[in-house]
């Protein structure tokens, strides 16, 4: 290469990110089109009136997506399609006439007849499918366009809605389950969640966000949120000046380009959440990356900015006064969920209980209701880590609960494998899938508590379809990444990189990658078998599986 050509390039202008306050709001790829064009919300009335009597053949291909995932519809993957195909062909051969749907329950609340109304649903639009999320919501699978509209109205008659549950929008608030409740509760921020959804969330200029905005908002002392991971999180805190208040994170996020999210450096009193969960939004809509979808994460603006420019930013444009100074967050160094049973405030107590992976039915989730009424229970909450917990349980009436649960396919006390397994939705249903998720992972923990004792530290493995990392695989202890590989023979098939002593909390990070190492997908229960059993036989007295992991031989990994 010449000196000219060399001075050529470095003079050439950077091209535009698409930030509307810097670059002017003209389109730079088709998505942000079709959002100027018309808003997603606008297809609402469209699948009412025309779609639901026409069929799927109806629908223009700008209102199957990304239109409609502000409606909380995706279309799912046709079945029998090998994860080989991923990537390789468009999404229009791979996408079914069926969708997925996303019912939002934010802060995790549900009542026994909200569940109920679900299950029923599940059970006669969905083929009975539903799947507890990692963001407190539940998805529905094979859901067909006609019939839609009546489910919306059913949702609507208990108070619950799919709106801008997918799409470039604000996701469901994350919220503590216990919040309110909870014995070791700092603040109760659901006065918080409440003001952002009802009057914050309705105004169309948090409709077109550049990408996706997840927010999560908790006083817990356990900080139950995975903070770290979202592009914005208020984190409960007692200031020894201001008392109990909030310290605020932005910018975290998994994916292909992992990063941990920030703290402002600010302390904010509860009354201001609302205003600063805004600011920030406000920040992502104006400055954010729009040209390239895989840059346009809130998570590379502060990557860019820096956290002290983006809080400066933050005050001088978006808020009425500055923040406080905060002081920084003591970590909770124990376990973030709420499984087993735990005091509330008041007296009585929660139960938290695991289905495994998060896979339920329609009868069940109505049986689940069932044993929540016929106990006096009104309050059901969802958590990040996929349980379900019962709220205001008197002390004589644990056991006969846990029990009337367990029967419901449910576990009061599972194992630390049942416990700490999570998977996303994979190949079953995911277009962007290569391997099958759920279904192995669900088969993994009968293999793991047939085959092993019951371990007696916490273990999360989680199992992910692609490197999109919805089931968290980079913080987990054993964490599987799904790609196509290749087998002894030359066949192309499913299999997972692995990554290994991931962790949010304490000294969070985003795991060990084994250069070349790949499991095939149907050897990683013994895959499992031989890495648990190493630890156990390698581990020093109190050593955590993560810890073991970072001094172990890769020999010993593999």
């Amino acid at each position: 290469m010449t000196t000219a050509t060399k001075t050529a390039r470095k003079r050439r202008p950077k091209k535009p990110e698409g930030q509307w306050k810097i670059d002017g709001t003209a389109p730079l790829n088709h998505d942000e089109e079709v959002k100027q064009e018309d808003g997603g919300l606008s297809a609402r009335q469209r699948i009412i009136d025309i779609y639901s009597k026409e069929g799927f053949e109806s629908i223009p291909a700008d209102d199957l997506a990304p239109r409609f995932k502000w409606l909380g519809l995706y279309t799912q993957r046709k079945q029998d399609l090998g994860g080989e195909l991923t990537g390789q062909v468009d999404n229009s051969e791979l996408q079914d006439k069926y969708f997925m749907m996303r019912v939002r329950f934010d802060g995790g609340r549900v009542s026994p007849e909200q569940l109920r109304v679900v299950g029923e649903i599940s059970r006669d639009y969905a083929r009975s499918t539903a799947d507890f999320t990692d963001r407190q919501n539940i998805q529905l699978h094979w859901i067909e366009i006609e019939d839609v509209p009546t489910i919306w109205d059913k949702l609507e008659t208990v108070g619950l809605s799919t709106l801008m549950g997918c799409g470039d929008v604000p996701r469901v608030i994350l919220g503590s389950p216990v919040a309110g409740v909870a014995d070791d509760e700092i603040i109760d921020a659901t006065p918080a969640i409440e003001d952002i959804a009802n009057n914050y969330l309705p105004r169309e200029e948090f409709h077109n966000l550049p990408r996706k905005f997840k927010s999560a908002i908790s006083g817990n002392a356990r900080q139950d949120i995975t903070h770290e991971i979202q592009d914005v999180a208020f984190v409960g805190v007692d200031h020894p000046e201001y008392g109990p208040g909030f310290d605020c994170f932005v910018g975290g996020g998994l994916s292909t380009n992992p990063m941990l999210s920030q703290s402002l450096g600010a302390f904010v009193p509860l009354e201001r959440v609302p205003e600063v969960w805004a600011g920030v939004a406000g920040i992502f809509r104006d400055y954010g990356f729009r040209r390239l979808r895989n840059r346009a994460r809130l998570k590379f603006l502060v990557a860019q900015w820096g956290i002290e420019k983006f809080r400066q930013v933050l005050e001088d444009e978006y808020l009425d006064a500055p923040l406080q100074d905060g002081l920084p967050l003591k970590v909770h160094p124990g376990n973030r969920d709420h499984l087993g049973v735990h005091k509330q405030k008041d007296g009585k107590y929660y139960v938290g209980v695991k289905p495994t992976v998060g896979h339920a039915t329609g009868e069940q989730l109505i049986a689940i209701a069932d044993v929540a009424e016929n106990f006096g229970i009104t309050r059901i909450r969802t958590t990040p880590m996929k349980e379900l917990l019962f709220l205001d349980v008197e002390e004589d009436q644990i056991a006969d609960l846990s029990k009337a649960l367990d029967d419901t396919g449910l576990y009061s006390q599972p194992s630390e494998f049942r416990r700490g397994v999570i998977s996303c939705t994979g190949l079953e249903f995911c277009k962007l899938a290569h391997t099958t998720t759920k279904a192995r992972a669900i088969e993994l923990v009968d293999i793991l508590e047939d085959t092993l004792d019951d371990l007696d530290v916490p273990l999360s493995i989680s199992l992910n379809g692609c490197p999109n990392a919805c089931a968290r695989s980079q913080v987990a202890d054993i964490g599987f990444k799904g790609q196509t590989v290749t087998d002894a023979d030359g066949n192309r098939t499913e299999g997972f990189q692995v990554h290994l002593g991931g962790a949010l909390g304490l000294d969070p990070d985003f795991g060990r990658k084994l250069r070349g190492h790949k499991v095939l997908a149907d050897d990683v229960p013994d895959y499992v078998i031989r890495l648990v059993t190493k630890y156990k036989e390698q581990r020093h007295d109190g050593e955590q599986f993560r810890e073991w992991v970072l001094r172990a031989e890769d020999g010993d990994l593999q």
